[in-house]
């Protein structure tokens, strides 16, 4: 009978009750730049949405990385996305009518975050 312990040289194990369970954390990252709001949507939609996913990503170091690709892919694609909103509807005068602006630019930005986060975030 093969020793089974020789596996567990590399993770560490914590005993609750009868059951052994593994120790998992993050790999180390680079602290100066921190996950923005389209890297923390992702993360929760992985966590609750595909759970197996989200284990694999983890225990194989791809969770932080591909969280930091979404939130740089979510924020090009949601400038564009505004840029385009705002070729196809014109906004008002800011100087004449500032609340109708505000207003218009709004509902461009909402726009875009909408297909931002079907497209990118809560992507398949």
């Amino acid at each position: 009978m093969k020793n089974t312990n020789t596996v567990r040289t590399e993770i560490h194990y914590a005993q609750v009750g009868e059951y052994q369970l593994p120790l998992l954390t993050l790999s180390k990252t680079d602290e100066a730049e921190p996950l923005g709001k389209y890297g923390r949507m992702r993360l929760a939609y992985l966590k609750t949405q595909r759970p197996v996913l989200y284990n694999q990503m983890l225990m194989n170091g791809t969770l932080w990385p591909h969280l930091q690709e979404v939130q740089k892919a979510a924020c090009a694609c949601l400038e564009r996305t505004v840029v385009g909103l705002l070729d196809q509807y014109p906004a008002p005068n800011k100087e004449r009518a500032q609340l109708s602006w505000v207003a218009h630019m709004n509902g461009l930005k909402a726009q875009a975050e909408e297909m931002v986060l079907r497209e990118i975030v809560y992507a398949e």
